[in-house]
């Protein structure tokens, strides 16, 4: 049976009953010149479907050019509150600085296209009647001092940037919560100790006291069942799980791309005499991302990382998905093509997207996107968004890796700039500081200063020399010292940690296409051309045993760029298992476990 879109949740891990979807139709207004400041200033002419953006056909706009501003309208009836209730209001995510009014009232202005925000919007509702909601996002299209990723400056999208993301372009909902309520739940896991790391922070006043019920349960399994004081708003814990010992059960409980196991949690937030106050399903896993020497290892042992490079975009959305089935089949399709991973590139990908990679078993690179200027301004937008970010995701275990830097995008001096040097150095300690359970590339690419992974672009169409370059046995002095992929140095600085992991993090980039208008590293006529340049390529890098591993460009076509192994439509240009094997080289036992998935998937929503 199929299930309600409006029942799914937008923050998968950390579920309460209570919400209200508010997609839709909304009044809508384009400002040109960011001229109105207030809501009675505009003139509602235009209806909009939210969330996807005023750029696309999805939208019912289909606006590309540019414009500074734009505002939405909504009304909706607020749900009936008890006096020990408030009503939140969440966006997922608007572009770029976004204003709030409730009922005429501003409650919140919030900038940064990538991540979420709340508003408790209690104190500002009407008593009676329909609330009325309006949002002005302002987005300067020229500012490059801000992360944008690949929305393209120019009026028409060229080379590998893309349309713009105006305001909404994510999720937003209501939800009624109680005023003394658990505020945020974060997970980890320590294989070492077989333990799983809790986190919590409780929104409640000073006085009384508080316990936390935590249950965890892996299929019919109990794996914890305990109770914690809550000790100044805050539970931070360590749950020891019973070891199994044997290798056999130990393994069924770990998380990993062919066996994603996750553990499901019901956090209950209770006063003293037991009574519930508030109540939250998740979820975690057992797995552990480690590097040793020049291999990248999952749950301790060496894992060769065969990913795709992922933009996430659709020709009718943009960056937002036209369903939760397309989530579902991006996850799916990926692995059908015999990857264990996809690097997002220049984009935080929506909540429900890393949900069906954690349940469906997809490593990700998370990866933040670029500002292209750098500047004071630019440093203290992107750190704090970055910051944001990690805060969002870093519970999700399909994520094994974040990247704060691209191909040196925002900080191009890096070799004669000392101080770009360290703002580069600074985010990958940042980012350790705030998750040291993951690996962190610095920057991606090349001119490499602080980083657990050495990833390299490499866009040679030549597959001998591809073989040459990185087949040699003399690393240090032939591949860091003499090669110059993309015409950069590979490692800056005099800490030459030549000796981590190196992984081809962008390679291939063969385009399937007739049209003069469109774009690749390479160019192909025919499928079959195609399909023989991609296995001849992936025979020599995926054997290449100075390599921990892969990341071909692209997943899918994306605009005008269309060197994706699949059609904009996610279509596929050869026969799945015919990129699945030469990506392999065989047709492991994964690719039964996702076979099994992809039937269940056609079963549910068709071809």
């Amino acid at each position: 049976m199929a299930i309600d879109p409006a029942r799914l949740h937008p923050r998968p891990q950390f579920r309460r009953t209570s919400f209200e979807l508010l997609n839709g139709i909304w009044d809508f207004c384009i400002d040109e010149r960011a001229e109105a400041k207030v809501p009675h200033e505009i003139s509602w002419t235009r209806a909009i479907l939210v969330p996807f953006s005023p750029e696309t056909a999805s939208s019912g706009i289909g606006d590309t050019k540019f414009y500074s501003a734009v505002w939405y309208r909504r009304r909706f009836a607020s749900p009936v509150l008890s006096d020990d209730q408030r009503l939140l209001l969440h966006f997922e995510a608007v572009d770029y600085r976004a204003t709030i009014w409730l009922n005429g009232a501003k409650v919140c202005e919030h900038e940064g296209g990538y991540t979420p925000f709340v508003i408790d919007i209690t104190d500002a509702l009407q008593t009676e009647g329909a609330q009325e909601l309006v949002v002005r996002a302002e987005d300067d299209p020229a500012d490059l001092a801000k992360p944008r990723g690949k929305q393209d400056w120019k009026l028409d999208p060229h080379s590998i940037w893309y349309p713009r993301t105006t305001g909404i372009w994510q999720t937003v909902w209501l939800e009624t919560v109680s005023t003394i309520r658990i505020g945020s739940l974060q997970w980890s896991s320590n294989l070492e100790r077989w333990e799983i790391g809790l986190d919590a922070i409780i929104n409640a006043p000073a006085k009384g006291k508080l316990m936390l019920h935590v249950g965890l349960r892996c299929g019919d399994q109990v794996l914890a069942d305990d109770r914690y004081e809550v000790i100044c708003g805050e539970v931070h814990r360590r749950i020891a799980l019973s070891d199994p010992g044997i290798d056999d059960y130990r393994n069924a409980l770990l998380w990993s791309p062919s066996s994603p196991t996750l553990i499901d949690a019901v956090v209950e937030l209770r006063d003293e005499a037991g009574q519930l106050l508030d109540a939250v399903t998740s979820y975690t896993a057992l797995r552990s991302i480690s590097a040793q020497g020049d291999r990248f290892l999952l749950n301790g042992r060496p894992l060769n990382l065969r990913m795709v490079l992922d933009q996430g975009y659709w020709p009718d959305s943009g960056l937002t998905p036209p369903s939760d089935e397309a989530l579902e089949q991006d996850v799916l399709l990926a692995k059908r093509l015999g990857f264990n991973g996809v690097r997002k590139h220049q984009k935080v990908e929506c909540a429900r997207y890393l949900h069906w990679a954690d349940k469906l078993g997809l490593l990700v690179w998370e990866e933040m996107p670029s500002a292209y200027r750098y500047t004071t301004q630019s440093i203290q937008r992107l750190t704090r968004e970055w910051m944001q970010v990690i805060e969002r995701d870093r519970s999700h275990p399909c994520i094994v890796a974040w990247v704060p830097f691209n191909e040196s995008w925002g900080v191009p001096d890096l070799p004669e700039s000392p101080a770009q040097r360290h703002y580069v150095q600074a985010l990958y300690h940042l980012t350790k500081a705030l998750d040291p359970t993951r690996l962190v590339i610095g920057n991606d690419g090349w001119e490499s200063v602080a980083t657990d992974i050495i990833g390299i672009h490499d866009y040679d169409g030549q597959p001998e020399r591809i073989g040459k370059r990185y087949g040699i046995n003399d690393i240090e002095e032939h591949l860091f010292e003499r090669e110059r992929p993309g015409g950069r140095m590979l490692l800056l600085g005099e800490d030459r940690a030549w000796k981590h992991p190196i992984v081809l993090t962008e390679f291939g980039g063969i385009a399937l296409t007739n049209e003069v208008d469109t774009w690749g590293y390479s160019k192909t006529s025919t499928a079959e051309e195609f399909a023989n340049q991609y296995a001849a390529l992936l025979a020599v890098v995926r054997n290449l045993p100075a390599l921990a591993g892969f990341c071909y460009t692209q997943f899918a076509d994306t605009y005008q760029e269309a060197n994706g192994l699949l059609h904009a439509d996610r279509t596929p240009k050869v026969p799945l298992e015919k990129i699945a094997l030469a990506t392999t080289g065989s047709l492991p036992d994964q690719d039964i476990h996702t076979a099994m998935l992809w039937r269940k998937h056609l079963m549910n929503h068709g071809s």
